[in-house]
């Protein structure tokens, strides 16, 4: 066979292919608009299960479910019809032979995918949050925007978005801070050693009970907690409703300011932490015995010595030459004499 009839063999072809195209055209233009009518009913059927689960707090997220099978459920449908129409002898029972094979297969090209599909699934049937609840997972924090079948999306409150993969969600720990309609915030109060305890908690109590946001049931609470290195640890314990990261800001502002304003303007003191440091010479000839000094030696059975200060050490270090100077002046009269 010449370059000519190799030629004239596949323009043959062609022809042959575009005419099969032209005649089944309509049913390819037909099975488009089939299937984009089952994609569009898809779709409408999904918004209006959401729609009508959306007032439900807690079947929204079965609504979510239940929106998305029926949407996959018609567009696949819609597949079938479409393809029976292009292929007259398409049948449904040879789809699902092929998936059948394939199946095992795409199970372990798409382990991860489908893990994060069916924890997906999972998370949405058990609702352990729902979308608008803020949660804490890790490091990351914020609000739940969306809960798709693959992936959670939450807003951090510093306006960025961060997807987290359902599984890890499903097997680990998340913190839902907007589970329940009130929540309870805390801070710790350090007053001086020489003020009065009860005192303190009365004022502390009466600058809570002062801010509006603070709740009257469940009632704040004080609570001493620690004798510390420098304080007292009062612990100042109040409920806010709602829960929601804002007003746990806006109520820990006011409250501390409250507290601070009420301790101050009745003389409690709210001091820094201070150290203090005790200089020992360590010779027996300024601190005595060491069975009988005080500062980290137990005291002996006699009079216990009093520590030296700074300012005699200083004194006595200053006096030394003077003292070395005196015996030699000494020293050298006694030789004369001697002479």
């Amino acid at each position: 066979m010449n370059f000519q009839e190799s030629v004239s063999a596949v323009w043959v072809k062609l022809q042959k292919m575009l005419d099969s195209f032209i005649i089944m055209l309509p049913n390819i233009v037909l099975a488009l608009v089939v299937f984009a009518l089952f994609w569009f009913a898809g779709r409408i059927v999904r918004f209006a299960v959401r729609r009508l689960t959306r007032r439900y707090r807690h079947a929204r997220n079965l609504g979510l479910i239940l929106g998305r099978l029926a949407q996959g459920a018609i567009i696949l449908l819609g597949l079938f019809v479409a393809l029976s129409i292009v292929l007259p002898t398409f049948q449904a029972g040879d789809l699902v032979q092929l998936l059948g094979i394939s199946g095992v297969a795409i199970g372990f090209a798409f382990r991860d995918i489908l893990q994060n599909f069916l924890a997906g699934i999972l998370i949405l049937l058990t609702e352990p949050f729902q979308i608008d609840d803020q949660i804490i997972f890790k490091t990351f924090e914020g609000t739940v925007e969306n809960i798709q079948t693959r992936a959670t999306t939450i807003r951090t409150y510093d306006g960025r978005r961060i997807v987290i993969p359902n599984a890890e969600l499903f097997t680990n720990s998340v913190t839902v801070n907007t589970a329940f309609e009130n929540r309870r915030l805390e801070y710790d109060v350090g007053i001086g050693y020489g003020d009065d305890i009860e005192q303190a908690k009365e004022l502390i109590l009466q600058a809570m009970h002062s801010v509006d946001m603070v709740l009257k049931d469940p009632a704040p609470d004080v609570l001493v907690m620690e004798l510390a290195e420098s304080t007292v640890n009062i612990r100042a314990r109040w409920w806010i409703a709602p829960p929601r990261r804002a007003d746990s800001l806006d109520s820990r502002d006011q409250v501390l300011t409250a507290i601070k304003n009420k301790l101050t303007a009745n003389g409690i003191d709210l001091p820094f932490p201070t150290t203090q440091v005790l200089f020992h010479d360590q010779t027996e000839e300024t601190d005595g015995n060491r069975s009988r000094q005080r500062e980290g030696w137990p005291a002996g059975s006699g009079k216990v010595p009093k520590p030296i200060r700074i300012s005699d050490a200083l004194r006595k270090l200053a006096d030394m030459p003077a003292q070395r100077d005196n015996a030699k002046a000494e020293g050298n009269g006694n030789a004369r004499k001697l002479e």
